[in-house]
């Protein structure tokens, strides 16, 4: 049985809203002086090409 799309949708729905609230209130000088920030904010990033590569395939 195939994964339910709606899990990747999901999935890349709360990355965005998670790197949203990571990086609200936050200036981009303030974003390119914290690595933890942008580390956190590119992985969201990549959790969410990710849960549209595998939607992808379904």
């Amino acid at each position: 049985m195939p994964p339910d799309p709606r899990k990747y949708l999901w999935d890349a729905a709360n990355a965005a809203e998670l790197a949203r609230g990571f990086a609200h209130g936050q200036t981009f000088v303030d974003y390119r002086a914290n690595a933890m920030l942008r580390a956190a904010v590119e992985r969201e990033f990549e959790i969410i090409g990710e849960a549209f590569n595998q939607l992808s395939k379904v």
